[in-house]
This record gives C-alpha cells, sequence and structure tokens, in this order.
C-alpha cells in the first residue's frame, strides 16, 4: 500500500493544488475547509518520505505552532483553515517541471553546454565560460542546471587532480545557481518576496539584475586571475564537436526572448485576475511551455520528457510538503499570539538604522542555512516579522535584501541541496565546499545589504 502511495503521490498531490487553484477564483469557504481537511493526510503521507532534516523542521513548525493555537485560545475545529496559506508555494513548485522540460526537449541545454566542451589554453578561461553556461542553463531549468553542468565538468577535468577539480567545480558551479536565480521568476524565494512585501516583480528586476551581473563579473574576473595559471588539459579520449558561435548564440537569443515573452504573460495575466505572482506564475507555466514546445514543433518530445520529469518530480516534493504546510500552520498560529509583536522588537528598535536591519537580515540566513535550515522557512518568519517596517523603510530595499541573503547561502548551506548534491556528485565534503564559497557568499550578501542601502 505505502509503495502504491509512493508511486502515485503525484496524482494525490495535484488533487489538492488543483482544488486550492479552482478556489482561488471561486473563494469558497466550504472548498477552503476541505483543502485544509486534505492537507493534514498530505502533511501525513509526505512525512513519511521526507528526508530526517525536513521531519525535524517539519516537527518543530507543528509542534510550535499548536502551542501558539492553543495559547490563541482558538477551536481546534478551525485548524485545517489555519494550513493552506503557502499552498500556492506548493503549486508552483508541481508545475515548475514543465518548464524544465521545454528547454530540454528544445535541446538548449545540450547546444548550450557544448561551450564548456571546446579546448581552452587555461583554467581560468573554462572558468568563465563554464560559469557562464551554467548561469543561463539555472535561469531555465534552476537546480537541474547543477547535476548537468557538474558531469561535463568532470569529464573535462578528468586528467586534473581530485582536489582540483573539486574546488573547481564547486565554485563555478553553485555561484552561477545562485547569481542566476536572484532574479529568475522561476525562483521560489524571489516569489515569496514580491508578494510578501506587495513590491511588483518589474521593480525588482533591473536592481536584482544589477546587482547579478555585477557580482557574476567580480567572481569571474577574480577566479580567472586564480586559475589562469593551471593550463587546461582536456581528456585525451574526448571528441570536440566543433561549435558554431552562430547557433549558439541564436540558441541564447531565442532564450531570452521566450524569457521575456513569459514575463509580459505573468505581468498580464496577474493585473487582469488581480492575482499574486505566485499564483500568476503557477498559472502561465504549464500553457506558456506547451505553446513553446508547438512553436518549437518538438511537441512529442516535449510531451515524453514533460510527463516522466513531471512524475518524478512531484512524487519527491515530500520535504516541500512537509516544510511548507507545518510552516503555515506555524505562522498562521504564530500571527493569533502577542508573541509576534515580541519577536518583531528587536527589529523595530533598529528601525532608525536600516543597515543594521539588513546586516541583520543577512546574518539570520547564513546562521540559519549552517545549521540546516532552509532559506524557504527563513523567509516564512521573517515575512511575518518585518511588515511593521515597511512604512519606516522602503519595502524595495527589504526586498532586495530578503532575496539576495537567502540565494547567497546556496552556495554555503552545508546541509542545503545544491551543497549536498555537489557533495555527492563529486565525492568530497561538504564543509569544504562550505569554506571555499563562504568569502563569495559573504561578498554577494554584502552587495546586496549596498543596493537595498542605495535605494533607501
Amino acid at each position: 500500500m505505502c509503495r502504491w502511495i509512493n508511486a502515485n503521490l503525484y496524482w494525490i498531490y495535484t488533487v489538492i493544488l488543483l482544488l486550492f487553484i479552482i478556489n482561488t477564483f471561486i473563494d469558497s469557504y466550504i472548498v477552503t475547509y476541505v483543502v485544509g481537511i486534505l492537507s493534514v493526510p498530505m502533511l501525513g503521507i509526505s512525512f513519511l518520505g521526507a528526508t530526517r532534516l525536513f521531519k525535524i523542521m517539519g516537527s518543530i513548525f507543528v509542534m510550535v505552532g499548536l502551542g501558539f493555537y492553543v495559547y490563541s485560545g482558538l477551536p481546534f475545529h478551525q485548524i485545517p483553515l489555519y494550513t493552506t496559506s503557502n499552498m500556492a508555494l506548493l503549486a508552483f513548485l508541481t508545475v515548475l517541471p514543465w518548464m524544465n522540460s521545454v528547454v530540454r526537449a528544445g535541446r538548449f541545454d545540450r547546444r548550450i553546454n557544448d561551450m564548456m566542451k571546446v579546448n581552452v589554453a587555461d583554467l581560468g578561461k573554462l572558468y568563465v565560460r563554464s560559469s557562464f553556461t551554467t548561469y543561463i542553463l539555472c535561469m531555465f531549468i534552476n537546480l537541474s542546471a547543477i547535476p548537468f553542468t557538474q558531469d561535463v565538468l568532470k569529464k573535462n577535468l578528468s586528467k586534473m587532480k581530485k582536489s582540483l577539480s573539486d574546488s573547481f567545480i564547486s565554485r563555478t558551479t553553485l555561484r552561477a545557481f545562485a547569481l542566476a536565480l536572484v532574479w529568475s521568476p522561476m525562483e521560489i524565494i524571489v516569489a515569496i518576496t514580491v508578494d510578501a512585501t506587495g513590491v511588483s516583480y518589474l521593480t525588482y528586476l533591473p536592481w536584482l539584475f544589477l546587482c547579478s551581473i555585477i557580482v557574476l563579473i567580480f567572481d569571474s574576473l577574480w577566479s580567472k586571475r586564480r586559475f589562469q595559471s593551471i593550463p587546461y588539459e582536456p581528456p585525451g579520449n574526448s571528441v570536440v564537436r566543433k561549435i558554431k558561435p552562430k547557433e549558439i548564440a541564436i540558441q541564447v537569443v531565442q532564450l531570452l526572448i521566450a524569457l521575456t515573452s513569459f514575463l509580459v504573460i505573468v505581468v498580464t495575466v496577474g493585473n487582469y485576475f488581480q492575482l499574486n505572482f505566485i499564483l500568476s506564475v503557477t498559472l502561465v507555466i504549464l500553457p506558456f511551455s506547451f505553446g513553446w514546445a508547438i512553436i518549437m514543433k518538438r511537441w512529442r518530445s516535449f510531451c515524453t520528457i514533460g510527463w516522466e520529469t513531471w512524475k518524478v518530480r512531484t512524487n519527491n516534493m515530500q520535504n516541500f510538503v512537509v516544510l511548507f504546510i507545518s510552516l503555515a500552520f506555524f505562522s498562521s498560529s504564530l500571527n493569533e499570539t502577542p508573541f509576534l509583536q515580541s519577536i518583531q522588537q528587536p527589529f523595530l528598535a533598529a528601525a532608525h538604522s536600516p543597515i543594521i536591519i539588513f546586516i541583520l537580515i543577512q546574518v539570520t540566513y547564513l546562521v540559519m542555512s549552517m545549521i540546516g535550515v532552509h532559506p524557504v522557512a527563513t523567509i516564512g518568519v521573517l515575512i511575518e516579522v518585518l511588515p511593521p517596517l515597511y512604512d519606516m523603510i522602503n519595502p524595495v530595499s527589504i526586498g532586495i535584501v530578503l532575496i539576495t541573503g537567502a540565494l547567497a547561502t546556496a552556495s554555503v548551506a552545508t546541509y542545503g541541496v545544491t551543497v549536498t548534491m555537489t557533495s555527492m556528485n563529486t565525492n568530497q565534503n561538504p564543509y569544504r565546499i562550505t569554506r571555499r564559497n563562504m568569502v563569495f557568499t559573504l561578498i554577494f550578501g554584502t552587495v546586496g545589504v549596498l543596493f537595498g542601502y542605495l535605494l533607501l
């Protein structure tokens, strides 16, 4: 029975989340309560398949949230109504694989990654090329780009010492990943921040993109200088495909046009239906992906890749289901108590000095990531604490720091998904990855703080 449930989680999740999306338009109390009721077994089933870290976080959020709920004297029959606030995030994660699949169906990932297979004179040049390639791929296929580019680099660096190869791979791929997602509309941290601060995504976009490019250029130049003294030795048995720069340029332009079109449609749909940013992206991804596949005449490949990818990814969403449902219950219960005001006091006390607030946010992310708390869990608490500051500090500044602070930890969070994935893929100690990228993370976070300060 358990095996059957695990193999068909995608249907269970889809029915519940589809019901939630429909209710967004009909706004029925009964349907809201039904979704809340269904979220309880959804949490229980997912808990069984979640990793130990997420089980611990979920248990803490549920127990503390239950304590807040009891303290508030709320009736127990209303508990289901306090578990649904993050359903939009789960719906967003459910449809995201379809966007990844259309990029793979169009073979954009393979052709762009060909750039890393061309012989280069030294590792400095390879670093810049690898960083740029990973950056572009992460914009569209998110986390999937990391193992893809790391596998290519492992083959290209097979003649190098393992310590050198590990250092190179853990730097270039994780840093590019963090920088690419800091402005991506398909990054969940960005979506959460847009909705939490009430600031338009288009207002954030130029500043986040500028921040991303500045740090990317700085890291590329810095690392190029670091590695340029090491000659590159291509694998002896590799067959290097002749690269056509024009073909690669066309692929990149097509991706940028697709991304621009996607953003325009998301904003249009959001404004027309008066939806928040997360729901707008969620509703647009699926039809946009199908339409793009038809235009490229890759319909069959897209359906095959998309269906399998969606099933696998959705069947492995247990960690996020546990996190978001438990976090929703915790946050909703906290809002009903006076404890929220107590937590807000340190931030309000420093309201006269925004720079202290920004540094406090960055430090909170960094410390929590070091002990294994996912940035989404951290921001889930911060967005409940920070709203009183929006009248005193420009919410755009707060939002930029929230986003850059969260994404900066992607390259150092010892127990995070990206570092753990890299550790397993390259067979190296995750603490070494953290140590190598710590300076980069601090620089990235500092640039985010400076941007936030300049926009006050």
